[in-house]
């Protein structure tokens, strides 16, 4: 059993602190801390989703008291997805590069019609999470050949020109209605049975950071919100592949400039690498989001 919550940039370093003496687990991608007791594991993301899981899940969950987004797959009765969802013509949305300082955050939004749905499926990508890098670089040309798509890359100079401004639930936001805008402009007049949004904040919370940002042509008709997207339509597995092919490409890029290899994540060996792009006169505003606490601590090591 699990369960979810979401949380605010304070509240997730509050948490971070709080279980900081508990034995680590090793960290999946996107995560800021990850670590067990006896009977629940607790794994806190840069996204500021936290997931506990275990015996004890509810106990430790009810320490802090913050609405919870998920329970396996919890939705309120307006929100749940319609029985035939997986068949109908859907535009999905999905992103990649939070949790990671190096490299950028990739927004890509892809529709697939009913009549591709077959089509789709024999690429192989049902379950995208599952796939090699090598395999989504070969899938993702042919996504881009035969699909409306658009993507929104926002690479480290770009993204930490805005992070000030806006927080990276909020950039999110903004890269998934604009990706979504751009193919529905695109397919216009054909009007997508349904939008699905790999959910990353509660979808109240989603139209206030686009409210707040004073975004135009908010997308909101048929809009539909659920985590790991990629399980319940193809168009947020394409989604899928294609940003992180593109975040791949994004990072191989500043790779060959740096000279050296960007490692994924925000751990140890992050810091060590980003303390040697300095050691090297590098501007880590080029290469990482420089808001990380990976920042001040490659300071240190320098």
């Amino acid at each position: 059993m699990q369960k979810v919550i979401q949380v605010n940039p304070d509240q997730l370093k509050k948490m971070s602190t709080y279980y900081s003496k508990l034995p680590k687990k090793s960290l999946p991608r996107g995560a800021m801390f990850a670590v067990k007791t006896d009977t629940v594991s607790i794994t806190g993301y840069y996204s500021g989703k936290v997931m506990f899981q275990g015996k004890n899940f509810m106990v430790e969950c009810s320490k802090w008291q913050i609405e919870t987004i998920t329970q396996q797959k919890t939705y309120t009765k307006s929100e749940r997805l319609p029985v035939e969802f997986a068949s109908w013509s859907v535009l999905g949305s999905d992103e990649v590069g939070a949790g990671s300082y190096f490299g950028p955050l990739t927004t890509a939004a892809v529709f697939i019609s009913k009549e591709n749905l077959h089509w789709v499926r024999e690429l192989g990508i049902a379950d995208s999470k599952t796939l090699t890098d090598e395999k989504m670089k070969q899938i993702a040309p042919k996504i881009i050949e035969h699909l409306p798509h658009h993507v929104v890359n926002l690479m480290p100079e770009k993204y930490n020109e805005l992070q000030p401004i806006h927080n990276v639930n909020q950039m999110k936001a903004i890269s998934h209605n604009f990706a979504l805008s751009k193919v529905l402009n695109k397919i216009d007049p054909v009007i997508p049975q349904g939008i699905l949004i790999d959910q990353f904040a509660q979808p109240a919370t989603y139209y206030k950071y686009l409210k707040a940002a004073k975004q135009k042509d908010i997308i909101d008709k048929n809009v539909y919100f659920t985590t790991k997207g990629e399980q319940y339509h193809l168009s947020v597995a394409a989604a899928s592949i294609l940003a992180r092919v593109v975040e791949l490409k994004s990072i191989s890029k500043l790779e060959s400039e740096a000279g050296m290899r960007l490692p994924i994540g925000a751990g140890r060996e992050v810091d060590n690498v980003a303390a040697e792009l300095l050691r090297r006169g590098l501007n880590l505003n080029h290469y990482a989001k420089v808001h990380f606490a990976n920042t001040k601590k490659a300071e240190r090591l320098l």
